[in-house]
This record gives C-alpha cells, sequence and structure tokens, in this order.
C-alpha cells in the first residue's frame, strides 16, 4: 500500500473517525454517498466497494450493474461535527471502475480525469477559481412566496444579518476541511451570496465545488434556512451563476503569460479562448444543463449571453481580467457562462477540452468586443460578428448533439445519456401550464 493511503488509515486511527462517507457524483452532478465503518477502508483502497450502478442515474445499463467505488486518498477530509456530541466523520471522493477494475467510462470524475490527462500530454496542468453564487431563503413551504433571509444588495454589509452569519459558518466549515476560500460577499440579489475559492487544479477544484454545496445546504438547513444553486429563481433579480477563471501551467510558468503581448495574454491563452468561444454553443447544455440556465443567460443583469471576449466586459462570454504589475502567474481567463448548479466535472471536462482544441488547431481569437452587447440590436451584433448562445435547452441539446468534441470527451454513454435525459426536462417543461399563461388568458374574463 502506497504512503497516501497509509496517512489516511493512520489518520483515521489517531482521530477516532466512526463513518467514512464515500463521495461519487451521477451524470446530472447529484451527490451521491455510502457510509462504510473504518475498519473496511483498507479493503475499499485495494479492492472497491460493489454498488448498484444501475441504479445510478447515466452510470451504466442494467445488464451491466456491478461497479466498484475506489476512494481517492489525496481527498480525505473531516466533515465539520454537526453538534458537539457528533462522533467524527470523515469523507473520500471516489473514483467508478468496472468488475474488472478499469475506469467507468461514465463516471463524471473520471471524465474529467481524461481530459486532464490530454492536457497533460501537451505540457499542461490547469488551474481553476470558481466563483460560486446561491440564494438563501427563509423557507420554502410555499413555492410561490419564496422569502429571502434579507433584502440586501451587491457587497452590503448588513449589520447582524443572517447573511454575513451565514457565510461566517460556511467559510469556517470549508476551511476546516483544508479549502480555502478567497472572498465570500453578499451578492445582487436579495439573499443571494458568493463564495469564491482559491485557485487550485481542476480536478480538486471540481472536489470542492461539490463539497461547497453540501456544506451550505446542510448548514442552511441546520439554520431552518434553504439554500438553492437554482440558475434564476427569480425573474426580476440577478441569477448564480459560477464565474471560472482558468489558467494552464507548463511547469512553474504559466502558459497564458506574455509580458509582450496585448494584455500580457500569450498566443496560447489566445488559442484556449479561441477555442472555448468556436465550441461554446455546443458546450452549453452541459455548463448550462437545465430549462432554467437560459433564464439566466437571457434574463439580463450582465448574463453572459454573445459570444465573444473583453478585458472589462461584463455583458462577454469570455473576461480577461487585470492582475496586479508583476503578478504574471496570475494571467488567466474567465469564462462567465457556468451555472452553480452545473456538474462540475463534466462541465470543467468539455471547457477544457473546447479550449485545448483551440490550442491544438491554432484557432484565431476575433477581435476584442468593446461594446455592451445587451445595448446593441441584432443587426449590429451581427454586422460585428457576434453570435449568441442557445436560447434554450431544446436549442441547446441540438447543438449538443452534433458536438464530435463533447461525444469524444464525455464518451460514447455519458454523450447518449445526456442527449436523452436533456430532451426529456424539455419535454416535461414544454407540456406544463404555467401561472403566467393562465393569468394572461383568464384574467378578466
Amino acid at each position: 500500500m502506497d504512503a497516501l493511503k497509509e496517512h489516511v488509515l493512520n489518520q483515521v486511527a489517531q482521530k477516532g473517525i466512526r463513518f467514512i462517507r464515500l463521495w461519487f457524483t451521477d451524470v446530472s452532478g447529484t451527490l451521491k454517498a455510502v457510509a462504510i465503518d473504518p475498519g473496511e477502508l483498507e479493503s475499499a483502497f485495494n479492492e472497491g466497494i460493489g454498488f448498484d450502478g444501475s441504479a445510478i442515474q447515466g452510470l451504466t445499463r442494467v445488464f451491466e450493474s456491478d461497479m466498484l467505488l475506489f476512494p481517492d486518498p489525496s481527498t480525505f477530509a473531516i466533515l465539520p461535527a454537526r453538534s458537539k456530541d457528533d462522533e467524527p466523520v470523515a469523507r473520500l471522493f471516489c473514483n467508478v471502475h468496472t468488475p474488472d477494475g478499469q475506469p467507468a467510462q461514465s463516471d463524471p470524475r473520471g471524465v474529467l480525469l481524461r481530459t486532464l490527462e490530454k492536457a497533460k500530454q501537451l505540457g499542461f496542468t490547469v488551474m481553476v477559481h470558481p466563483e460560486v453564487e446561491f440564494y438563501l431563503f427563509k423557507n420554502a413551504h410555499d413555492l410561490n412566496k419564496l422569502e429571502p433571509v434579507d433584502q440586501a444588495g451587491y457587497f452590503d454589509h448588513v449589520a447582524r444579518g443572517s447573511s454575513n452569519d451565514f457565510r461566517r459558518k460556511a467559510v469556517r466549515a470549508l476551511e476546516e476541511m483544508g479549502i480555502n476560500v478567497e472572498f465570500s460577499h453578499h451578492e445582487g440579489g436579495p439573499g443571494q451570496n458568493e463564495i469564491d475559492l482559491r485557485a487550485t487544479d481542476a480536478l480538486t477544484s471540481a472536489d470542492n465545488i461539490m463539497t461547497l454545496r453540501t456544506v451550505v445546504e446542510e448548514i442552511a438547513l441546520s439554520e431552518n434556512q434553504v439554500a438553492t444553486f437554482m440558475p434564476k429563481p427569480f425573474k426580476d433579480h440577478p441569477g448564480s451563476g459560477m464565474h471560472t477563471h482558468i489558467s494552464l501551467f507548463e511547469g512553474d510558468k504559466n502558459a497564458f503569460y506574455d509580458a509582450g503581448n496585448q494584455y500580457e495574454l500569450s498566443v496560447t491563452g489566445r488559442r484556449f479562448m479561441a477555442g472555448l468561444l468556436a465550441h461554446s454553443r455546443e458546450i452549453s447544455a452541459i455548463f448550462a444543463q437545465h430549462v432554467n440556465s437560459y433564464k439566466r443567460l437571457w434574463g439580463g443583469g450582465e448574463a453572459p449571453s454573445f459570444i465573444c471576449w473583453g478585458r472589462s466586459n461584463r455583458s462577454a462570454l469570455i473576461r480577461v481580467p487585470l492582475h496586479k504589475p508583476g503578478k504574471g502567474k496570475s494571467t488567466r481567463i474567465e469564462f462567465r457562462a457556468i451555472d452553480s448548479a452545473a456538474n462540475p466535472y463534466l462541465a470543467l471536462a468539455v471547457i477544457i477540452a473546447a479550449g485545448l482544441a483551440g490550442i491544438e488547431g491554432k484557432y484565431d481569437l476575433p477581435e476584442e468586443a468593446e461594446d455592451d452587447m445587451w445595448r446593441l440590436s441584432d443587426l449590429e451584433r451581427k454586422a460585428l460578428g457576434v453570435a449568441q448562445l442557445p436560447h434554450s435547452l431544446s436549442e441547446a441539446v441540438s447543438a449538443l448533439s452534433e458536438s464530435d468534441l463533447v461525444a469524444q470527451t464525455l464518451g460514447e454513454e455519458t454523450f447518449d445519456f445526456v442527449i436523452r435525459e436533456k430532451l426529456q426536462e424539455w419535454h416535461e417543461y414544454r407540456e406544463q401550464v404555467t401561472t403566467w399563461e393562465l393569468e394572461r388568458f383568464l384574467r378578466g374574463r
């Protein structure tokens, strides 16, 4: 057994860990878990823990249902105690394997691992820094009368406010688990908050996003509140996205940095951006995977609906943030369209794959967009050559279904499942009769 596994086993014994939760996700990004006794952990490391994969959405077919969970020892963390009398509980993220020990092609974490391996073969390590937005409600007993925990706005400090206390608890819990938080603040909507995680490698970042969502939801429940990462819970308030900063490193060197180029952005960085822009429509059903996602993208409020890039242009899909003088390692791009509710493993996989395609194909980056795209007419945007993201999940799935890049990145099984699942979501949504329709056709009659 390698040293890292031995270290985890020693930590479990020394800390008196009573239960170990093995975490993984289904294709939609829902967290799954099974708890094992510490005495089973060594066997889990070496032989895996068996489970019925056909019961997990998109993981495998009924006639090949046996699957194995192999814990990743590098993800060991002790979960925050819910009370002083709680027995210590730890968690480990897992990779899913088939009974013959091979990585399952449909495991979302495995999809990202394969993409990162391709980046490694090209000489790159991918670093990711996510900004995760969410809403807090006092309760959700009546879904037609959701009440935010406050009426504050962007960067507001609410004295003795629920959001301040909540963020403090969430940040403390994350940092106790070894997840470093860079910022936390109130966002633009009432009861809307943001927690920004420090940059780390892409796989760890995806694990951290899943952990943050779980921690936030559990703390909310303990406070008799409800947290939601739903993209657009309110018609008249901003949606919740996950602006994601990405950079590539070659060893200790930031491959996006070149002091002699405009904005100190290298040819590699420009080609990565060009690839992401070129493939953004076909990957949108992955980074914005729900019907509600397109109400965020097309709901205004600086939502990034237009396929362009800019330096300070917050209506653009990709932004090149400023970095302090002499801080070339901070050169990065900011992709602004991802939902907080997306499956982070699949979303990062297709985004990275699109960028790498731009590097390998030597794509040309279009001219920078300096105008506020929301203020221009369709004709003006067309004259500038600025295309648009899909307007609906249906349109996004149509683009996805034609994408060789996404099919190769996700693998055949996951690709086919995502298309089927998203079409089903669209069909179910389309069948609904909404309150808006009833009010429009029945009012005054």
